[in-house]
């Protein structure tokens, strides 16, 4: 049998242990939605003041988190192209402007690039992001009436499953 005073001693550290945790992980969550994220916080803390166990509220807390943050829906969510002409790049600035997703070209005559490379942080493949990026490059290339070699796979891929008649006669065969 456990003394009364230990185990109140015990549940005061236990109580000021789950304060602590809610405290940095309130803040945390504060601090992701100021940075672009948009999660659904009553589902996160609802999960909170529901579960009684602190190891349970944060593996709930956690699972809610990482579902909500990895939710970047590339249909649903306004995507922006950005051209950055001096650096010879498409960009798509993803939460907020840490994680970015790129594709890369290069002028290799007059009027002549090279589309050669695009880039997507890992959690964000597989959500069309790619998609957007290659649209605007083959659009620029039509706007600016450029020739293109297609050396990036996934441009050939994006022309061959958007087959317009545009982007063919700016194509380098």
């Amino acid at each position: 049998m456990i003394p009364r005073h230990v185990n109140a001693a015990y549940e005061t550290f236990a109580f000021g242990v789950r304060q602590l945790v809610l405290s940095f992980l309130s803040r945390r969550l504060e601090f992701i939605i100021s940075r672009g994220v948009f999660l659904q916080s009553r589902s996160v803390f609802a999960s909170l003041k529901t579960t009684p166990a602190i190891g349970r509220a944060s593996r709930d807390l956690t699972a809610d988190f990482a579902a909500q943050a990895n939710a970047f829906d590339a249909n649903n969510s306004p995507i922006r192209v950005e051209h950055d002409k001096k650096r010879r790049q498409f960009v798509i600035r993803l939460n907020g402007s840490h994680d970015r997703a790129v594709l890369l070209y290069e002028y290799v005559g007059k009027k002549t690039v090279d589309l050669q490379h695009t880039e997507v942080p890992d959690a964000y493949r597989g959500r069309g992001i790619a998609k957007h990026l290659a649209k605007a490059a083959m659009d620029f290339v039509v706007e600016e009436d450029l020739k293109a070699h297609l050396t990036c796979w996934y441009i050939q891929k994006y022309v061959k499953e958007n087959p317009q008649p545009q982007y063919f006669e700016h194509i380098y065969q």
